[in-house]
């Protein structure tokens, strides 16, 4: 041993042996147990450490490589298990501090010259020193090395991003850790605060801002985690807290800021350290440390951070003025504060956002710790707060910047400190943010909203809303370049008026109406003709005038008289002092007067005459003194007609010049007009004459005008959008305006338009309609107004229906687009196609309307019989006549199917019904041109058969078969199918086929369970469909000479649905015609049919055994007709002695389901059919194999596939009744020894040990297993095995219970089905579980249950299943509560404790787990009662119940709704408290307890217990 140590030491001290020998010595001798030597560890770390050093130090001359292997050696050994387990057992391992010192000097090194050499290891190296305890130490010992590293780590990752690796982030996130723990072990405050300024400030708030801009999170980068990010900032604050604002610092910050000489001789050595602040902004203001771009954004990024650090550690009472004095000194770092009047307007729009950003944050942290009071500032401190936002207020509207949304936030804090700072500049105020202001992006429509909005809810708390209407006013009627304005009220604006209006008093609202009126007609109005800017004036003034007006409160019967009279009178001065002159300007002749004013001043006036025409009618509906109130019109003549007029006092001869000049252009004046004849058309039928025929022809005029008006521009169509203002109606919008105002009113224009203006509406409405997906836009935001969107609205809304003649010409619209592109895909011309189908060509409006049909009862004279439609049907399926469509075609004919189907169908009358079924059955058969895909083929099929279930479905699917046999509908869609089917190019699993599958056997289905609801001749019906799928099967595609062998496996499955859907609806009838003793007919039919399906399955089953997986038709269909062969044995007297004639067939599809079982997990109807197909093979013994159990091998493979993880929860949620089914027919077949061994099977499956191997699958499976035998009636042996092993079953559950619930988080997967099913043993186990003791092992498992540890969904999934456990107790084992009531309470006060921590007011988050806490609370409400009816046994348990409760309930603020239910059922406990368990109540109890005691007790003698004492009054 001391030869192999004299030589490894030698040698590794030699200077002849190579670097590349010593580092393979060094290797052998860390690694290998032969090496002995003293104190071998440290003997080897020290040799590589000065090996490092050596060489740093220019002392040894060694290459990259070999020093990079020290570096790799050195990592391995900091990083071994061994050096672990050394450092473990207690032995000591000294770093030098050398060491250190060169790893710091390296990351100096790689952060200043960009250096990558050996940086991961050294990181790595760094990293193992870290974290281990024992090792890091040193850095704890020597503070000046962790500081000095950690500044170094934060420049590395700050200079050099783009090399910056994530384990980087790692070491920093220790070193961070390292020296918050020793910062906060330092006693001299002063050290402290000069390591943080002088080395950390700087890099600390660089990587911070780096960190927030998510500089290493970006795409394609990747290099940090968030939660690492997110750690290191929290890191990063605690560090600048711990050393800038301690505690010990505030003398200093109070000297410095207050000016203030401190007396105190407790300050010691912090005498000198004067300025802490002027320190900390000096560093972060000094120039060099980072690019001048990054540092502006650093700056601005850390000003925030540092106030809000000092005002967390030193705001308190009486410090509000030292937390200002903060404030002024930190806004002076930022840019806009100092710069000069050029240079600001130098800033960029990025740069002024982050600079607003800070001041944002700045006010916001003012706001939030009320450090600004007004009085104090005013009384104390000489407005010295105040005067500071005043000059903020004033560099913030010198130079707006309403492009940045911080720009209008800032504005709002500014406000919602003190009105009044920005009270002296509200017109600059109201002119920047609002009139003034280009507002486009929606982030920043917002930002002026929530300004406009705070505003205005200001001034209304202040009462002075016409004073802010007044400076409105004076900024609109200001000289400006009207034409550069944007609209004054935009979506914003108006939304935040639309608020605000309705709670102002009504005087409010009408000085604000009088101040505009005034304005308008002093202002405006004399100098409005011919000029431009004074039109674009008036516009905006009707625009605020019209919103003022309309969303103002309405008067009503108990409105003071004197308002009513001041609101008559104003709307009078309204309509004779403004509406009335601006009519009659529009109506002059203007010869030399561009037609823009025009525009403009016709839009003005016939706004402001739609809305006063709008708010008269209101205001005459809402309120009686209003109508009656003598006006301005009383001495106005009367109108020679009866009807009501567009606007009173304005001869029809002007308004037919108003119409023809709002014809000439697309603008707000239109849309005005239109709103007025609407306007009219509400009057008029608001009218007791409305049925005349006057009324009648002006409604119709009217509607027509309205349609008319617009009927050019929706032809045109437009892409633009709408924000649904009425002020902001242009020639670009109004389409979409005018269409919203058609679509929106339908109810009322619908009936009074003609045939033509109908079908002219359903025509732009599915042409307006999106095609696609993306043209729909996002859902997340509300976008504006789109023609798109307003027809999809429509198209979707439960209205539409009801509108029939609308409804009726939209489907009208549709069939015939249908029709016409099955006339351009008509090989014999559109001639032809018109004789061979006229029906697709009707188009007559009124014979669809008014449910006249060419197709009416059979029998009448003159009428087309159904054999020639069924015919031309059946001959366009088998391609004699064909129509070809090619893929563009296709699409469009989707699309118009997509309309179809969100129309409602099922309501359709009968003609409209009956030509929808043609048209899809015409559809269905067309011939499909090479450009169409299958997918595409497939997709269109299915849609067309969907539709056609959907209508069989409806309320005239009777009226189909008027027209066409049950068995020409069957061959009809049949033989198009047989043909279509040569085409798919599809899998026979394929999910798409399997559902069209289904599809398409829900549609076939549906005409024959009419046929036998109907009795429309079944037998007759049923004969020519067997006849025709006979004949399919022998000449598939009706080509004579072929074999079903040729036909496509496709073919033969569709075939196949058609056999299985044949026996299903006659297996019913011939059970029925059995009952009745009738003819034999059902029955040679359904054997027919059963013979041919048994021929076409074994056809089916011979191509699945060699693909090995049976598809899911054939299960489907071999299950229906096994069912179909036990029906018909059963009726020569059971099918014990009956050999079944495809005995075989179900044997063999038997020993497959049993091999396959566990594979089907993944596709829940075959294994629904597989089930099904089981249960059934059951009912006939016959097949039952001789040599093996059935029961068992069934029960095995059911057990197999529950126990396989791949099945999920919902799958076996689904097949549950299925299993049930077959378990039921299981047990009926089995012998008591099979049943023996299911339960061994199940006890086997709940044996803790497979929760401990993690096989949770495995007892989910036993459990489920337990839950399907309770719910099967078996008795007498099997019922007694069943008991007897019950006590073993809930002994289980309780061990899977607490094993279970140990893990976190806990799997509510397996502890909710232990639950259900400890429940349905304790209820159906009443009477026979004869032990207490085995009852009582149930609170073991609620005990085990944590309550606290689950999420809100898991709570509610659990919460009601304990509950039921408990309840069963309580209910079925009234024997165990009588000793057991303890264990009952303590269970049940668990879940009143659960309730009260789960519905306590949260101080963050929404309450949207509330409607599950209520449920249940609900629940112990329930309990409580249940309780509180056994009142002799819990009686001695009252007090202490209330006594917990109360103790709960006062340590949280509980919603009130929780409480509510909650205090209802304690009442009914304190209905079992007697006088002394009360008195005993308020004596035992805690001061703060008693409190909430006397409470809840003086509540229960107020609402419970009086009023129970009066019903007991009236009770006999």
């Amino acid at each position: 041993m001391a030869a192999v140590y004299s030589g490894i030491s030698l040698k590794l001290k030699s200077k002849t042996t190579s670097w590349e020998d010593k580092l393979k010595l060094a290797h052998f001798a860390w690694i290998s147990h032969q090496c002995v030597l003293p104190n071998k560890e440290q003997v080897l770390l020290d040799w590589a450490r000065q090996s490092l050093v050596a060489f740093y130090k220019k002392k040894l001359e060694l290459t990259e490589d070999i020093v990079e292997r020290l570096w790799i050696y050195m990592d391995n050994i900091l990083h071994s298990r061994k050096l672990q387990n050394l450092l473990k057992n207690g032995k000591t391992i000294n770093l030098q501090i050398s060491l250190l010192k060169i790893i710091n000097e390296r990351m100096a090194e790689f952060a200043l010259l960009g250096s990558q050499r050996s940086i991961c290891v050294v990181l790595s190296c760094c990293q193992g020193i870290l974290s281990t305890p024992a090792l890091a130490v040193i850095y704890t010992a020597r503070q000046e090395l962790t500081v000095d590293l950690l500044s170094q780590l934060c420049w590395l990752a700050c200079r050099q991003p783009g090399a910056v690796m994530p384990q980087l982030f790692e070491v920093l996130h220790l070193t961070l850790g390292l020296y918050l723990s020793i910062q906060r072990q330092q006693v001299n405050p002063r050290r402290t605060f000069g390591e943080v300024t002088t080395h950390l400030l700087q890099p600390c708030l660089v990587l911070r801002h780096l960190l927030l801009a998510g500089t290493w999170t970006q795409a394609g980068q990747g290099l940090l985690r968030p939660a690492l990010g997110r750690d290191i900032r929290s890191q990063i604050e605690a560090v600048l807290r711990g050393g800038a604002f301690q505690a010990e610092l505030l003398p200093s910050y109070k000297e410095e800021l207050l000016e203030q000489q401190q007396g105190d001789t407790k300050m010691g050595a912090m005498k000198n350290l004067l300025a802490p602040l002027g320190t900390v902004t000096a560093r972060l203001v000094d120039a060099g440390y980072c690019e001048p771009s990054l540092q502006a954004a650093v700056v601005a990024n850390s000003v925030a951070l540092l106030y809000k650090l000092f005002v967390d550690s030193y705001l308190k009472e009486g410090n509000q003025l030292l937390c200002f004095k903060v404030l002024p000194p930190l806004f002076g770092c930022l840019r806009i504060s100092h710069l000069r009047e050029e240079q600001l307007q130098a800033l960029s729009a990025s740069d002024w956002t982050v600079e607003l950003l800070a001041l944002e944050q700045l006010l916001n942290s003012v706001a939030s710790s009320t450090i600004y009071n007004i009085a104090t500032d005013r009384i104390r401190h000489g407005e010295t707060q105040f005067r500071f936002y005043r000059r903020l207020a004033e560099t913030l509207l010198n130079h707006p910047q309403a492009p940045v949304p911080a720009w209008f936030r800032c504005l709002k804090a500014l406000l919602s400190l003190n009105h009044l700072i920005l009270e002296p500049d509200l017109d600059d105020l109201l002119a920047s943010a609002w009139i003034d202001a280009e507002v486009a992006e929606s982030r920043t429509q917002k930002a002026q909203e929530a300004l406009i909005g705070t505003l205005f809810q200001t001034f209304a708390k202040l009462r002075q809303v016409p004073r802010l209407f007044g400076e409105v006013l004076g900024v609109i009627c200001r000289p400006a370049a009207e034409a550069l304005r944007l609209p004054v009220l935009s979506a914003g604006p108006a939304a935040v008026l639309r608020e605000c209006l309705p709670d102002l008093p009504l005087s409010q609202v009408l000085d604000a109406w009088a101040l505009i009126l005034e304005s308008f007609q002093s202002l405006v109005l004399p100098d409005l003709q011919g000029d431009m800017d004074m039109a674009l004036k008036s516009l905006s003034l009707s625009s605020l005038l019209h919103c003022v007006m309309v969303h103002a409160r309405s008067l009503d019967g108990d409105s003071p008289l004197p308002v009513v009279r001041r609101t008559r009178r104003t709307m009078d001065e309204t309509l004779w002092g403004l509406v009335k002159p601006l009519l009659d300007l529009l109506c002059k002749p203007q010869p030399s007067v561009p037609e823009p004013w025009q525009q403009r001043v016709g839009d003005s006036a016939l706004l402001l005459a739609h809305t006063w025409a709008q708010v008269d009618t209101v205001l005459g509906l809402s309120c009686d003194p209003y109508r009656s109130e003598p006006g301005a019109l009383a001495g106005t003549a009367p109108e020679p007609s009866s009807l009501p007029p567009l606007l009173p006092g304005v001869e029809a001869r002007q308004w037919k010049e108003i119409e023809e000049f709002a014809a000439q252009s697309n603008s707000l004046g239109r849309y005005c007009l239109e709103q007025l004849h609407l306007q009219r058309m509400k009057n008029t039928l608001l009218q007791a004459s409305v049925q005349s025929e006057e009324a009648l022809l002006a409604l119709r005029r009217d509607a027509a005008y309205i349609l008319g008006s617009g009927r050019a521009s929706l032809t045109r169509g437009t892409t633009a959008s709408w924000d649904g203002q009425v002020g902001t109606v242009s020639a670009l919008t109004y389409p979409v305006a005018h269409w919203h105002l058609v679509m929106s009113n339908l109810t009322i224009l619908a009936s009074y338009l003609c045939p033509d203006d109908l079908r002219y509406l359903a025509d732009i409405l599915l042409r307006t309609l999106p095609t696609s997906k993306a043209q729909e836009g996002p859902a997340e935001e509300e976008p504006d107004i789109t023609l798109e969107e307003i027809s999809k609205a429509v198209l979707h809304s439960p209205l539409l229906p009801e509108m029939q003649s609308l409804h009726s010409a939209l489907l009208l619209r549709v069939t015939a687009s249908c029709a016409g592109i099955l006339c351009a895909g008509a090989q014999g011309g559109p001639a032809l196609l018109r004789q061979q189908l006229p029906w697709l060509f009707e188009g007559d409006y009124a014979v669809m309307a008014h449910g006249e049909s060419r197709f009416p009862k059979v029998g009448s004279e003159g009428v087309e019989p159904r054999g020639e439609i069924a015919q031309n049907l059946l001959s366009l399926a088998r391609g004699d006549s064909p129509v070809q469509l090619e893929g563009e075609q296709l699409e469009s004919i989707l699309r118009l199917l997509e309309v179809l189907s969100a129309l409602q169908l099922d309501s359709l009358p009968p003609p409209c019904h009956v030509r929808c079924v043609l048209l899809l059955l015409s559809l269905a058969g067309t011939v499909l041109g090479s450009s169409c895909s299958p997918s595409l083929t497939l997709r269109f099929l299915m849609t067309c058969y969907r539709l056609l279930g959907y209508l069989q479905r409806g309320k005239s699917a009777q009226s189909v078969l008027r027209v066409m046999y049950v068995s020409d509908i069957f061959e009809i869609t049949l033989t198009s199918l047989f043909k279509a089917s040569r085409r798919f190019l599809v899998d026979m699993d394929d999910p798409s086929w399997l559902e069209f599958l289904q599809v398409v056997g829900t549609f076939l289905e549906q005409p024959l369970q009419v046929l036998l609801q109907r009795k429309l001749s079944p037998e007759l019906n049923f004969g020519k469909i067997l006849a025709f799928l006979s004949s399919s099967q022998l000449r598939p595609e009706a080509a004579p000479g072929t074999r079903s062998e040729d036909q496509t496996p496709l073919g033969q499955q569709l075939l196949l649905v058609s056999l299985t859907k044949l026996c299903q609806a006659l297996g019913p009838l011939v059970k029925e015609q059995e009952q009745h003793e009738a003819l034999e007919a059902p029955r040679e039919l359904l054997q027919a049919a059963v013979v041919q399906a048994g021929a076409v399955l074994q056809l089916c089953t011979a191509r699945g055994a060699r693909g090995c997986r049976l598809p899911p038709p054939v299960l489907s269909s071999v299950a229906s007709l096994l069912e179909a062969d036990v029906a018909l044995c059963s009726g020569h007297g059971g099918t014990d002695h009956v050999l079944l004639p495809h005995a075989a067939l179900y044997q063999a599809v038997y020993s497959q389901i049993l091999s396959e079982l566990p594979d089907l997990a993944g596709d829940t109807p075959s294994l629904q059919a597989a089930v099904q197909f089981l249960t059934l093979f059951f009912l006939a013994p016959e097949l039952h194999p001789q040599k093996e159990s059935v029961f068992t091998s069934v029960f095995q493979s059911v057990r197999k596939l529950l126990a396989d993880p791949a099945i999920p929860v919902q799958v076996v949620e689904e097949i549950e009744p299925h299993l049930g089914d077959l378990f039921t027919q299981m047990l009926e077949v089995g012998t008591t020894e099979d049943f023996r061994m299911a339960l061994q099977s199940i006890l086997q499956g709940l044996d803790v040990s497979n929760t401990w191997r993690a096989d949770l699958q495995a007892v989910l499976s036993a459990v489920t297993l337990v839950k399907l035998l309770l719910d099967c009636p078996f008795g007498g042996e099997k019922a007694s095995l069943f008991w007897r092993a019950c006590p073993q079953m809930v002994m289980a559950l309780m061990l899977q219970t607490r094993e279970a619930c140990r893990e976190q988080p806990v799997a509510p997967a397996l502890v909710g089905p232990i639950l259900d099913v400890l429940a349905a043993l304790l209820r159906q186990g009443e009477g026979a579980i004869g032990n207490p003791h085995h009852v009582g092992l149930a609170f073991g498992v609620l005990l085990a249950v944590p309550l606290d540890a689950l999420r809100p969904p898991e709570y509610g999934h659990i919460f009601p299943r304990v509950h039921n456990v408990l309840f069963s107790i309580l209910q079925c084992h009234p024997k165990v509560m009588q000793k057991a009531i303890p264990s009952f309470l303590n269970c049940f006060h668990r879940l009143v404790c659960s309730v009260i921590r789960e519905g306590r007011q949260k101080d963050k988050g929404s309450a949207e787990d509330l409607p599950v806490v209520l449920e249940c609370a609900r629940l112990v409400e329930r309990m409580y009662s249940h309780v509180a009816l056994r009142a002799e046994e819990f009686r001695v348990f009252s007090p202490f119940m209330v006594a917990q409760y109360v103790m709960e309930a006062q340590k949280v603020t509980l919603y009130p709704a929780v409480k509510g239910l909650l205090q209802e059922g304690i009442y009914l406990i304190l209905d079992l408290c007697i006088e002394p368990d009360i008195q005993f109540l308020r004596a035992s109890l805690q001061p703060g307890v008693r409190d909430v005691f006397k409470e809840l007790h003086s509540d229960y003698m107020k609402y419970h217990k009086a009023k129970h004492e009066g019903e007991r009054r009236y009770t006999v």
